[in-house]
């Protein structure tokens, strides 16, 4: 199954979480194929579902909406890339852990291409470096499409996350900028992530976890 992708510059949140969840839906009916979607926003506070207030400040630096992703409340904003894959899980047999295992594959593989070693937290969801925190994880699943996905910070301006706790961690926050010095341009850099994600997707088959509902935390 091929899956399209899409580079969609800088947008502000609202308008792009609500064609996912249009989209997302529309998969799960048969009325719109998968697809891989990628950019950066406009900054913005959001929180999942359950609203888990994770503010160590009264007042944010930039607005708050919510999401009905899993997770608690993190930040977006320009030099961060979002990838937003819509996949039909239900059809293609994958479990919600092997799914999420793949995202966070994909954004280890693509660091490892700039000589950053990243790996998981156990129990923590995203990706971690030494440092602290560099990708940020949140996805949803409805009618067996998963959507929402990552966050991986590139040159994003890190001062914003002093306002939260990720992962309700008192852990850094750092960037590839912050690590390494570099910011790959953002279109070439996600079409590169959505290459490594396509690719750990052919390699999942149906031996994966047998329910392919609900959401996981960011």
């Amino acid at each position: 199954m091929n899956v399209e992708f899409d580079w969609l510059g800088r947008q502000p949140y609202a308008p792009i979480f609500a064609q996912l969840v249009g989209r997302a839906a529309a998969i799960a009916v048969g009325e719109a194929s998968e697809a891989i979607w990628s950019c950066e926003h406009e900054p913005v506070y959001t929180t999942g579902r359950r609203a888990v207030d994770n503010r160590v400040t009264t007042e944010l630096p930039a607005p708050l909406l919510q999401s009905d992703r899993g997770g608690e409340t993190t930040f977006h904003g320009p030099g961060q890339l979002m990838l937003y894959p819509l996949i039909d899980l239900r059809r293609r047999g994958i479990g919600v852990r092997d799914y999420v295992r793949l995202l966070e594959q994909s954004c280890i593989d693509l660091l490892a291409g700039y000589e950053i070693a990243a790996g998981r937290n156990c129990g923590f969801p995203g990706v971690w470096v030494d440092g602290g925190k560099i990708a940020a994880l949140g996805v949803r699943v409805s009618q067996g499409v998963a959507y929402h996905g990552m966050a991986l910070n590139v040159s994003v301006d890190l001062r914003a996350f002093a306002a939260i706790r990720p992962c309700g961690l008192d852990a850094a926050v750092v960037s590839m900028e912050s690590l390494s010095g570099i910011k790959p341009p953002l279109p070439e850099l996600a079409r590169h992530w959505a290459q490594l994600f396509v690719q750990g997707l052919a390699l999942l088959d149906s031996a994966g976890d047998s329910c392919a509902t609900g959401d996981t935390d960011e």
